[in-house]
């Protein structure tokens, strides 16, 4: 396994669309292998493919469930709604307000080519859709309703750390 550098928000790269992938081979699974081990290490809950200068639509989450591996992912239902807080690897120290599903399906292809499906809500929603926008070259600050300030985001931090407190 090896790290790989993640792009950032100046390259035009994150603007472009990844290309499907085809061969399903020792490349891929060590690229799915490299992308998982990057994201640990950036201490991210996802990453897709272009965020590391490829353009195939690859993407690896882990929402507290272990790593998961999507290739090829197309989003089949979406419901509900929810705003919350986004940030993103490849926008270092910058979030903002980002509506996205509660719940989605998709349906996606593993490093061996088989064709799985898997439901989820919250994080794991918001992950999917987000990391599926990167692959079309669509950013979360695209669809962020409010970027939130350093000082913002530290005082919404410590409204939700007092909240926990109380609970």
């Amino acid at each position: 396994m090896a790290m790989r550098n993640i792009v950032t928000k100046e390259q035009e790269l994150l603007r472009k669309k990844s290309r499907p992938v085809e061969k399903f081979d020792e490349k891929l699974a060590q690229l799915v292998e490299d992308m998982i081990e990057t994201m640990n290490e950036a201490d991210g809950v996802g990453l897709a493919a272009p965020q590391v200068g490829l353009l195939r639509r690859v993407v690896v989450i882990d929402v507290g469930e272990g790593p998961m591996e999507l290739i090829n992912p197309e989003i089949l239902s979406r419901e509900g709604e929810e705003e919350a807080v986004e940030g993103c690897l490849s926008f270092p120290g910058e979030f903002g307000f980002v509506t996205r599903p509660y719940k989605v399906k998709v349906r996606y292809q593993d490093r061996t080519g088989q064709v799985l499906e898997k439901e989820g809500e919250d994080l794991f929603a918001r992950c999917v859709c987000h990391e599926l926008d990167h692959l079309d070259g669509v950013l979360f600050v695209d669809k962020a309703s409010q970027i939130l300030t350093k000082e913002e985001l530290a005082e919404l931090i410590a409204q939700q750390e007092g909240e926990e407190g109380e609970q």
